[in-house]
């Protein structure tokens, strides 16, 4: 039996132990919070205003993810022009609606004489005029259909939250399919081209059961699984302790709140079914998505994969800085597979 002297030892401990508990559970919902919740807002109807006036989305930015934005890498110019011709562009807007019953929104964008269509998949809290219009001229006039996907949360697009790739994934299987469609009649081969987190996204669809027009898939800075990414930015960017147990507390939230578990967003069983060819950038300054995934997606692709570590680069910036050479790789690999 516990002496007098004992139990009034641990009795004085438990407050302490559990306040210790609940800042640790704390900090794993503040993470949660942080990483995978969209602050709640009424979608612009862009009917009602001209494209060109809407000013840039104010949204929570870390240091590292602005650190590594091209507007702060010498390409605030490129990256606006490139958004603002998105913007004069008159597309249609599409809905669909996802799995789970959300109402998702995507710009079409035909071309004349059109070869293929490209199914465009931003990143994370991002857009996709902000991250292909760099390239989205070029593409249209090498005869692209182009589909600006609005990921769920982001844009025109419904959604509390972020999943990583977990639900994403389903949506650009929905979006491929709607896709086939828009081709008229016609039989246009398809592109899940991603970049960040919409990266992820096709490379984990890629193991889904895609139409067949969908012929490759272009993934630029993408992130091997959840899992790695939130431990990466735990311990690079935040220099916590006990990473595992945080993870642990992020994936009871998701589960909780969110409807997914971390372990379906991850590229790897996807890239183990998956056969269609994949073409994979990645910038080697990259501080945000670390470029140790590019090998790691890479070893885990079973079909044809080409991989591209363009020197200097930081997240997503690959196309800006090594222009010639990213635009040649994305034809050369359109001419490979169109007709295959």
């Amino acid at each position: 039996m516990m002496k007098k002297p004992d139990k009034e030892r641990v009795l004085k401990w438990i407050p302490a132990v559990l306040t210790a508990v609940m800042i640790f559970v704390e900090s794993g919902y503040i993470f949660f919070d942080t990483f995978i919740s969209v602050r709640s807002r009424k979608p612009k109807n862009l009917k009602k205003v001209k494209r060109k006036d809407i000013p840039e989305k104010k949204r929570f930015q870390l240091r590292m993810m602005k650190i590594n934005h091209p507007r702060s890498c010498g390409f605030e110019k490129e990256y606006l022009a490139g958004k603002m011709w998105c913007f004069q562009q008159d597309m249609q807007d599409l809905y669909i609606k996802s799995e789970d019953g959300l109402r998702l929104h995507a710009a079409w964008f035909p071309a004349e004489d059109a070869k293929r269509t490209l199914v465009l998949s931003h990143g994370y809290k991002g857009t996709s005029f902000g991250e292909f219009g760099f390239n989205a001229r070029f593409l249209h006039e090498c005869g692209c259909n182009l589909l600006f996907v609005d990921q769920r949360g982001c844009g025109e697009s419904e959604g509390r939250y972020i999943t990583f790739g977990a639900k994403e994934q389903k949506d650009i299987v929905r979006w491929s399919r709607e896709a086939v469609k828009l081709g008229n009649g016609h039989a246009l081969p398809v592109y899940l081209y991603g970049e960040s987190m919409g990266a992820s996204a096709v490379l984990m669809a890629s193991g889904r059961n895609l139409p067949k027009e969908v012929k490759g898939i272009i993934s630029d800075c993408g992130f091997v699984s959840m899992k790695s990414q939130l431990s990466d930015l735990a311990r690079y960017w935040f220099f916590l302790r006990w990473i595992p147990l945080h993870l642990l507390l992020v994936d009871l939230f998701c589960r909780a709140i969110a409807d997914f578990g971390m372990a379906e967003a991850d590229t790897r069983p996807a890239l183990a079914a998956n056969r269609r060819p994949v073409l994979l950038f990645h910038g080697s300054d990259d501080t945000f998505v670390y470029p140790k995934n590019l090998q790691m997606i890479c070893d885990a692709c079973r079909g044809p994969k080409e991989m591209v570590m363009v020197e200097g680069a930081r997240h997503t910036g690959s196309a800006y800085k090594q222009t010639d050479m990213y635009r040649r790789k994305l034809l050369d690999f359109f001419e490979r597979y169109d007709a295959s």
